[in-house]
C-alpha cells in the first residue's frame, strides 16, 4: 500500500527523497505544500504595525520640516529672522539671571565695644521704700536698683557720670562698678526730672591707679546728623547681670512718647525727642550709651519708655539735646544727704502741679505754693502764696517729691537759690530767683 503521509526529516526531504518543505494548514484545514526556495510567510502582530508605521511618519515629517528649513532659509531668505529671535532669547535669559557680589557683609562691632567699653560703669542703687502691709501699717523696707552709667569728664577732684535721673532718684547710697570689676561710692552733683538726667560724681581719691588706667572717658558725637537706617549699638547693666551689647539700627528720631506714673496713674508726655531703636534695651541698661558706628555716645538709654507689651523698640535721649544740661549739672556743687534732724526747711506748704494740671491750668510743672510758713525762710524771702516753685539750685523740680529729695542735701542754716514763677495779672507767670536760708523742720 501506497504511504498517503510524508514525514519531516532533518534534511528537509520527503520520504521519497525529494527536497520538499512540510505541509502546512491554512484557515480552511487544506493542506498544501509550499515550493522549495520559498519561505513561508508569517504575519505580523498589530501592535508592532502601528509602531513602525509611527516611526516611518516622524521620520518622514522630520525630513520634510528640515527640509523646508532650507528651502525657506536658501530661497526665501529667513535667516535673519531666526538669527533675531535667538537674539532675543538671549537677552531675556540674561535679563533673568541673578545677581551676585563679592562683597562682603559683616556685623562685627567687637573693636567699637572695645573701645567704648571702659567708658561704661554699672550703678547700683540701694534705697529705702515705705511698705504699706495687709492691715493698713506702713513699714520701711530697702530697695536695690541696678543701672547704668557713662564716664563723661573728670574734673581736679572728681570722675563724673552721667545717667538717667531715674536711675539714681530716692537713693539712699549709690554704688559705681567700673569695667574692671572694682567698686566705689558715689554721690549725685545733679539731677533733672524734666529730661530725666542726671549726674554722679566718684571722688577720684577713692579709685585706684589700676581702675584709673582700665577706664576711660566716653567720646560724645552729634546725635543732630543721625539718618535712619544706621547702626546703632546699646551697652549696658541689662537686668543687672553686668554689661551686655546690643545691635540695631536708628528705627525712628524726634519720636515723643507718653510715661505713665504707676502710683499716681497720671500719664505725660517726654519733653526730649527721642531717637528710637531695634536694639533691645531692657531695665537695667537705663542711663548706658547709644553709640554709633564710629564708637561716639549719640543717645543715653532709658528703658523706662517702653512699656512690656513692646518688642523691638527702644528709646534714648539723643545727646546734643542735652549736652548744655549736663554740662551745667556738672558745675553744680556735689551733694551729699544729711542726718534728718539736721535737714532744714523752705518754710512753705504745697502740692505738686503735674504736667497734665499744668496745661489744663495754664500755670507752671513744679509746687504750687499754699501757704507761707511765718518767722521762716521763705517769708524772709519775699515768697508769696500762690508762686509756683521750679528748681533749687539749678535742679529742677516738677513735684513735692523732687523738692523734698533735694532737700535731703541741705542743712539748716544752709542758703539755697530758689527759681519761682509768680502769677501776673495777665494770666501769664514771671520768673525770679530768690535766696533762701533753710530754717529747722
Amino acid at each position: 500500500m501506497e504511504n498517503q503521509y510524508n514525514y519531516y526529516n532533518s534534511d528537509g526531504m520527503n520520504g521519497n527523497g525529494q527536497g520538499e518543505t512540510p505541509f502546512h494548514d491554512d484557515k480552511g484545514g487544506q493542506k498544501h505544500q509550499v515550493p522549495h526556495g520559498k519561505k513561508p510567510q508569517k504575519k505580523i502582530p498589530k501592535a508592532v504595525a502601528v509602531t513602525g508605521f509611527a516611526l516611518l511618519f516622524g521620520v518622514v515629517s522630520s525630513g520634510t520640516f528640515l527640509a523646508s528649513n532650507v528651502v525657506g532659509s536658501k530661497v526665501l531668505g529667513l535667516t535673519g529672522v531666526t538669527k533675531t529671535n535667538t537674539t532675543a532669547t538671549k537677552s531675556v535669559s540674561s535679563n533673568a539671571s541673578l545677581s551676585k557680589s563679592s562683597s562682603v557683609v559683616t556685623s562685627d562691632v567687637s573693636s567699637i565695644v572695645e573701645n567704648v567699653m571702659p567708658s561704661i560703669v554699672s550703678i547700683t542703687n540701694m534705697s529705702v521704700q515705705q511698705v504699706q502691709d495687709f492691715f493698713g501699717g506702713v513699714s520701711q523696707q530697702q530697695s536695690e536698683s541696678a543701672g547704668t552709667g557713662i564716664i563723661i569728664s573728670q574734673n581736679d577732684s572728681e570722675l563724673l557720670v552721667v545717667t538717667n535721673n531715674h536711675v539714681v532718684a530716692g537713693s539712699d547710697t549709690l554704688t559705681v562698678t567700673f569695667d574692671d570689676g572694682t567698686s566705689v561710692e558715689a554721690n549725685i552733683k545733679g539731677t533733672n526730672s524734666e529730661y530725666d538726667i542726671a549726674v554722679v560724681a566718684v571722688p577720684l581719691d577713692s579709685i585706684s591707679d589700676d581702675t584709673m588706667k582700665a577706664i576711660s572717658v566716653a567720646t560724645l558725637g552729634d546725635s543732630t546728623q543721625l539718618k535712619v537706617g544706621e547702626p546703632a549699638i546699646a551697652i549696658g547693666n541689662a537686668l543687672g547681670y553686668g554689661q551686655s551689647v546690643t545691635t540695631g539700627v536708628i528705627s525712628a528720631l524726634n519720636r515723643s512718647v507718653s510715661e505713665t506714673n504707676e502710683q499716681t496713674g497720671e500719664t505725660t508726655e517726654s519733653d526730649a525727642k527721642l531717637i528710637q531703636t531695634d536694639a533691645a534695651i531692657n531695665p537695667g541698661n537705663s542711663g548706658g550709651a547709644l553709640v554709633n558706628a564710629s564708637g561716639e555716645v549719640i543717645g543715653i538709654n532709658s528703658s523706662k519708655l517702653v512699656g512690656d507689651s513692646v518688642e523691638g523698640v527702644g528709646y534714648a535721649i539723643p545727646i546734643s539735646d542735652v549736652s548744655d544740661l549736663i554740662q551745667n549739672l556738672m558745675n553744680q556743687a556735689t551733694k551729699t544727704k544729711v542726718a534728718e534732724k539736721d535737714q532744714g526747711a523752705i518754710g512753705i506748704k504745697g502740692m505738686s502741679v503735674p504736667a497734665e494740671y499744668s496745661k489744663q491750668l495754664n500755670m507752671p510743672e513744679g509746687v504750687y505754693v499754699s501757704e507761707i510758713t511765718k518767722g521762716g525762710g521763705a517769708e524772709a524771702a519775699g515768697m508769696a502764696k500762690g508762686s509756683v516753685t521750679t528748681a533749687i539750685d539749678g535742679t529742677t523740680v516738677s513735684s513735692m517729691d523732687d523738692l523734698q529729695e533735694q532737700l535731703q542735701y541741705y542743712a539748716k542754716g544752709d542758703k539755697v537759690s530758689l527759681t519761682i514763677q509768680i502769677p501776673q495779672s495777665n494770666g501769664e507767670y514771671e520768673e525770679k530767683t530768690v535766696e533762701v536760708t533753710l530754717g529747722a523742720k
